[in-house]
C-alpha cells in the first residue's frame, strides 16, 4: 500500500468520525459547520484569486465580487438553517442526510463510471461520464431505506425526489469547483487534508447540497 493511499484512508476515517459526532451532537455539528465554512471560504478565495490574477483582472473588482457573493451565500445558508430549526425540533438529520447523499453520489460516480465508462459527461471534468452520473443517482437512492424511520415525510416519492435533486445539486457543485480549478490551473485547492488535497476538494458538492437539502425538506 502506497504512502499516499495510507494518508487518504486515515484522513477518510477521521472525517467519518467527525461525521458521526455531527450526527449525535448538535453543538458539534454547528461548530464544525462554522469551521468548515471558514476554511472553505479561504480556499475558495485563494482559488478565485488565482483565476483573476491569471486574467489580469482588477483586484478591487475581485474583492467586491468575492465578498458580495460569499456574504449572500452564507446568509442564505444560515437563514435556511434557522428556518428549518424553528420549524423542526431536530434539523441535524436533514443536514447529515444531505451530506451522505453527496458522499454516495461521489462514490457512485467513481465506481459506476470506472466500471462502465462510456460517453463523457462534460469537458469541464474529463473523468466524469454519463454512466457515472447515473451511478451517482443510484447510489444516493440507496440511503432512503436507512432513513425512513428518521425522516418524517408525507410519501416515499417525495423523499426520492428530494434525494435526486440533492444528488443533482451535488454533482453540479462538483463540476463548478472543477471548472474553477481548471481555470486556475491547479489540481487541489490546498494541501490541508493528506491524500485528499484541500477541504474544498472534498466538500465541493456538499456546500451546495446542504442548502438545497434544507430548502427541499422545508418545502416538502
Amino acid at each position: 500500500m502506497s504512502l499516499e493511499l495510507k494518508k487518504r484512508i486515515i484522513t477518510s476515517l477521521f472525517l467519518l468520525f467527525l461525521l458521526t459526532l455531527m450526527f449525535f451532537y448538535t453543538y458539534i455539528l454547528i461548530i464544525l459547520l462554522i469551521i468548515i465554512t471558514i476554511i472553505a471560504w479561504v480556499e475558495f478565495y485563494a482559488l478565485v484569486s488565482k483565476i483573476f490574477v491569471k486574467n489580469n483582472l482588477n483586484t478591487k473588482l475581485l474583492r467586491f465580487i468575492y465578498k458580495s457573493t460569499s456574504l449572500l451565500y452564507i446568509s442564505f445558508v444560515v437563514g435556511l438553517i434557522l428556518m428549518v430549526e424553528i420549524k423542526f425540533l431536530d434539523f441535524r438529520v436533514f443536514i447529515i442526510y444531505s451530506i451522505l447523499v453527496s458522499i454516495l453520489s461521489d462514490i457512485g460516480g467513481l465506481i459506476i463510471g470506472k466500471m462502465f465508462k462510456g460517453k463523457k459527461l462534460t469537458k469541464i471534468s474529463p473523468k466524469k461520464t454519463i454512466s457515472g452520473s447515473i451511478g451517482s443517482f443510484a447510489f444516493s437512492l440507496m440511503l432512503i431505506p436507512f432513513f425512513l424511520n428518521f425522516i418524517y415525510i408525507e410519501s416515499i416519492f417525495n423523499l426520492v425526489l428530494i434525494t435526486i435533486l440533492i444528488s443533482l445539486t451535488s454533482q453540479i457543485g462538483d463540476l463548478f469547483i472543477s471548472y474553477l480549478k481548471r481555470k486556475a490551473k491547479v489540481k487541489d485547492t490546498s494541501d490541508l487534508l493528506p491524500g485528499h488535497g484541500g477541504l474544498l476538494d472534498r466538500i465541493d458538492g456538499i456546500i451546495f447540497s446542504i442548502p438545497m437539502g434544507l430548502l427541499l425538506f422545508n418545502i416538502f
